[in-house]
């Protein structure tokens, strides 16, 4: 099973960037789908951003144009750009590891522990 650590978050203030980064180890990081998962008080957890093993991504309606996810297989890490951040994106930012199927359901096999992501002036 593959070991996730997430790192970037922070304050920032509205209209902000962030880059958040997802370190992976303990097995074959390129095949596995990367999610980015974000889970704000009093609210479920949301699918942010995924990408498939093949590069394929795709994103939620609320981060579309704004938020970018890529991968670097070379060094196991993936990554979620996140431009023009609003008061609403604050919340804890997740990343996984999983399988994606031909149906494009996403199944989650690891976590990481999370990052502090506040949108605030």
């Amino acid at each position: 099973q593959v070991q996730l650590v997430e790192s970037g978050g922070g304050l920032v203030q509205p209209g902000g960037s962030l880059r958040l980064s997802c370190a992976a180890s303990g097995s074959i990081f390129s095949i596995y789908t990367m999610g980015w998962h974000r889970q704000a008080p009093g609210k479920q957890r949301e699918l942010v951003a995924k990408i498939t093993s093949g590069g394929r991504t795709k994103y939620a309606d609320s981060v579309k144009g704004r938020f970018t996810i890529s991968r670097d297989n070379a060094k196991n890490v993936a990554y979620l750009q996140m431009n023009s951040l609003q008061p609403e994106d604050a919340a804890v930012y997740y990343c996984s590891a999983g399988r994606s199927d031909y149906s494009d359901n996403y199944y989650v096999d690891s976590w990481g522990q999370g990052t502090q992501v506040i949108v605030s002036s």
